[in-house]
């Protein structure tokens, strides 16, 4: 069995300065044997965890859409921000990509994807998270996990990490996987487990971004 941590992010995410050496090292202290790295606009922070991790990683990427947050994961290439939810949909789609849906809901996040745009897109998702330990109200996770239910979507969950600390907050135990589509039965067929992460650490993505982009 996997202990997933399904939404890891890298020092290539300009909120967050982990290197990926400290990333496998705190993976591995804690027994996480897979991981999905997923920063902001690019997968080359993904690409050269992958290299170096002795465990599984899936490469994928947050897209920030004008509506939210589409992730794409199993790419090969990295798909630019600011495009609309049906570019991105498209771009995924074009690598044999999953469409996965992080942090739905989320009242806190300008980035989150709610209300009737992710209706219109139900049927083009194949995973929602349903647990990001950094969403603070239990409302938005019900949420998720209710829509989830309603389209028939398969849930996932993560410590969506900015932070060492944060690594393994949230994390599915799910079956060994080979490729994308052994991925969705896996997942499919995984426990999700977690605790909520101290709402600080978002002051320490502010901090990262602050020093990114003017330091």
């Amino acid at each position: 069995m996997l202990k997933a941590d399904l939404h890891i992010h890298t020092e290539y995410s300009m909120d967050c300065a982990n290197s990926l050496d400290k990333i496998v090292e705190r993976c591995l202290e804690l027994g996480i044997n897979c991981a999905v790295i997923a920063d902001h606009g690019t997968i080359e922070g993904a690409l050269k965890l992958k290299k170096i991790a002795p465990f599984t990683v899936v490469i994928a990427e947050e897209i920030l859409t004008p509506d939210g947050e589409i992730m794409g994961m199993f790419l090969k290439e990295s798909i630019p921000s600011g495009i609309s939810v049906s570019e991105a949909i498209s771009k995924i789609r074009a690598q044999n990509g999953l469409v996965c849906i992080p942090h739905p809901f989320d009242i806190f996040r300008p980035s989150a994807l709610r209300g009737k745009i992710l209706k219109n897109i139900a049927d083009q998702v194949d995973i929602i998270e349903v647990f990001n330990a950094r969403t603070l109200p239990f409302q938005s996770q019900n949420k998720a996990r209710l829509f989830a239910e309603k389209y028939d979507l398969i849930k996932s969950a993560g410590s969506d990490a900015h932070t060492l600390a944060e690594v393994g907050n949230a994390y599915v135990e799910m079956p060994e996987f080979n490729h994308r589509d052994d991925y969705l039965q896996a997942l499919a067929n995984g426990n999700i487990h977690g605790h909520k992460t101290n709402p600080l650490a978002h002051f320490a993505s502010l901090k990262n971004r602050i020093i990114k982009r003017f330091g």
